[in-house]
């Protein structure tokens, strides 16, 4: 059934009604003068950083600071409207980051976007909210990592949520588009709103209908766990305005009175200081001429808008001498590392700060810039470290390996029934456009509410395909060392070896997704790898803090992650099909109904994309599995260092993965407010 305005609009008036402005802060301001030191230091005001930095605070004897390289965004419509998911990608809260040529593909280097803002992805991304499967959490535990199992991590899980099924006495649209609930996982008082938006294409319903007829679930909620099937997913979206629920808005802007909860943004963490070890030069003092702000050069968006100094009491850095190189390498199983703080700058022109963390210092700067930061820092492959001169604190090989992502290929099947509402029409049909324009900002109802492509399938291999046993055999009988890059630790190769059987063995089953339809109403089933077996590297490639890392996710160099795309591919056909699929009237033009392997295999070279969930980099891993980080997210061979963000996940879980980032930093916050009981 197609909801039309005035039947969204009486939806609407089933729900609680509060209109709210922009939130203005009070008490302390972001950016005012900093204290002499912190009792905790977090690097980075993404999600993670700011769920830490909140919970921390709530602690009144304890003084904590979250740096962020970006700044605040402005409650732009851009940010905050549903209709505009995605249109920030390349903008001025965009990090503009790129990989490296992917030989294995075309030979194109390929966008990285990043959040670069106060709040992190929760303001770029698709706003998806869903968790992965029980055997994602499950596999963690099982690589060393008790507590980190389904039921480690729900309570977490469930603490962040403030979740609304806001289809309220439509038990028939709830039915219709396979919105399914579990009160048992959902949290009811958490800070992010969770729930649905008051638009749904009808077209969504032909797609899961036809799933069914496939033999693909669909009667499942898909928060509960069991997420393999199709699904209509809930957003981070405010159920009364239908706007973005993003970590700014839920973890700091209503804290922002706390005395002890202080922010400065565009500020970029340049190192970690650690007792006894001095850095690199060129770190602390980088060639002129350089990167200035740490972007990209991608060419996707804006380098302008970032940073402003924040106008501290903290004394500069006299950097008219070399610090003396101290060379302290140790093994991080003996080792006990004080980081003592960080050193900080606007830009790579601005004189360098640093303030001390009588605590912890927590990095949570996503996957790729954490990783950077500890290798600058001394933290990392000694043979990396050493290539850049910068002395070795902790010879720890993992940090920066084990990247893993979830990439995917584009399709074009345009629907040609014009009898269905089509989300094209809002960029093709200015009228139509004008009319859901009003309709939002008069009701808060309509197409404008759905930005977000909810309509998902998270599809096991063997119900889509008839290859899957021979698939999974051959990645089986696979060499560990056949398809990682060359040179890597032994330790990391070991810890490989078991995330490799833990997915054979996994992919196995019908209740674990191999890969994820992304469906757009307009006919594009994009299709994602959810469990790669594909391993890449985040390295820095130049001792300057200002110039990204070299960022190589190696998409498909293992070919059974090529394999599974291909039997996507080719399952997409049988969706297309499918007599629930025959009224949309879709034209195979991506690839085209009769294409062979070959072509498919060019469509896949051409077409593999992000979608922009790079993990793994510092993984929650026993040392001799090639480790960064132990059970308490605390760094091997540390006293005092953290990493919470997407760089421990040990394996990527098949789900849009902010929701799983909130839980991690809450389950970690936990971990500081021990240790500072003690």
């Amino acid at each position: 059934m197609y909801w039309s305005g005035l039947a969204l609009t009486a939806f609407a008036a089933c729900l609680p009604w509060l209109t709210t402005g922009a939130v203005h802060l009070h008490g302390r301001d972001i950016n005012a003068p900093l204290l002499d030191s912190y009792d905790y230091i977090v690097v980075g005001c993404g999600i993670s950083g700011l769920v830490v930095t909140n919970r921390l605070s709530e602690d009144s004897s304890v003084n904590v600071l979250c740096i962020e390289a970006g700044d605040p965004d402005h409650y732009e419509p851009i940010i905050q409207d549903p209709v505009y998911v995605g249109a920030d990608i390349g903008g001025i809260y965009d990090w503009d980051l790129s990989t490296t040529p992917q030989t294995q593909l075309d030979g194109a280097a390929r966008p990285m976007p990043q959040g670069k803002v106060l709040g992190g992805g929760s303001i770029l991304n698709a706003m998806c909210w869903n968790r992965g499967g029980q055997d994602d959490y499950n596999a963690w535990a099982a690589l060393g990592n008790p507590g980190w199992d389904w039921e480690g991590m729900l309570p977490y899980f469930i603490k962040v949520t403030r979740y609304l099924i806001n289809v309220c006495s439509h038990a028939d649209i709830a039915r219709e588009y396979s919105i399914n609930y579990n009160p048992a996982v959902h949290g009811t008082s958490g800070p992010v709103q969770v729930s649905y938006p008051r638009f749904f294409y009808p077209q969504s319903t032909n797609l899961f209908a036809a799933l069914n007829y496939l033999g693909v679930p669909t009667e499942f909620d898909p928060n509960d766990g069991s997420s393999a099937g199709a699904a209509f997913v809930p957003t981070d979206l405010d159920p009364n305005n239908q706007t973005r629920s993003d970590a700014r808005r839920t973890y700091f802007d209503p804290y922002v009175s706390r005395s002890n909860f202080h922010v400065i943004t565009g500020q970029h963490v340049t190192r970690l200081l650690i007792e006894g070890v001095g850095s690199n030069y060129e770190v602390s003092n980088p060639t002129p001429g350089g990167n200035e702000n740490g972007n990209g050069m991608n060419g996707m968006g804006s380098n302008e808008g970032f940073g402003f100094g924040p106008g501290g009491s903290t004394p500069a850095l006299d950097n008219s001498t070399a610090p003396p190189r101290v060379l302290r390498r140790q093994s991080p199983s003996t080792s006990k590392l004080r980081i003592t703080g960080v050193e900080f700058a606007a830009n790579a022109s601005d004189v360098r700060r640093s303030i001390t963390a009588t605590r912890e210092v927590i990095v949570a700067a996503g996957s790729l810039h954490s990783a950077q930061l500890l290798q600058l820092s001394g933290i990392g492959p000694s043979s990396l470290l050493n290539s850049f001169d910068i002395p070795v604190a902790l010879d720890l090989p993992g940090v920066g390996n084990n990247l893993q992502d979830h990439c995917l290929v584009g399709t074009f099947y345009p629907y040609n029934n014009l009898s269905y509402p089509m989300p094209t029409e809002l960029t093709t049909n200015a009228t139509y456009n004008a009319q859901a324009e009003l309709q939002y900002n008069t009701f808060k109802t309509g197409p404008w509410t759905a930005g977000s492509p909810n309509a998902l399938a998270f599809n096991p291999l063997p119900l889509i395909s008839n290859n899957s046993a021979s698939i999974l055999g051959g990645a089986n009988d696979q060499a560990p060392t056949a398809y990682l890059a060359d040179g890597l630790d032994p330790t990391i190769i070991a810890g490989y070896t078991l995330q490799k059987q833990s997915l054979v063995r996994r992919l196995a089953e019908t209740t674990v997704a191999s890969y994820e339809i992304i469906n757009n109403n307009a006919g594009s089933l994009t299709v994602a790898i959810m469990h790669p077996f594909s391993r890449g590297q985040c390295y820095i490639n130049s001792a300057d803090p200002f110039e990204p890392p070299s960022i190589d996710p190696r998409w498909l160099t293992n070919p059974v992650d090529r394999q599974v795309l291909i039997e996507a591919l080719l399952f997409n056909r049988q969706i297309l099909a499918a007599p629930p699929m025959l009224p949309l009237q879709a034209a195979q033009f991506v690839p085209t109904v009769d294409a062979d392997e070959a072509a498919i295999n060019q469509i896949i070279n051409s077409g593999i994309r992000t979608e922009f969930h790079p993990s793994g980099t510092c993984a929650m891993l026993p040392l001799e599995q090639g480790g960064v980080v132990d059970p308490h997210l605390r760094v091997h061979g540390t006293q005092n260092l953290r990493v919470v963000d997407a760089g421990i996940f040990p394996m990527i879980p098949a789900a849009h993965l902010q929701a799983v980032v909130y839980a991690v930093a809450e389950k970690a916050s936990l971990f500081q407010e021990a240790q500072s009981r003690r």
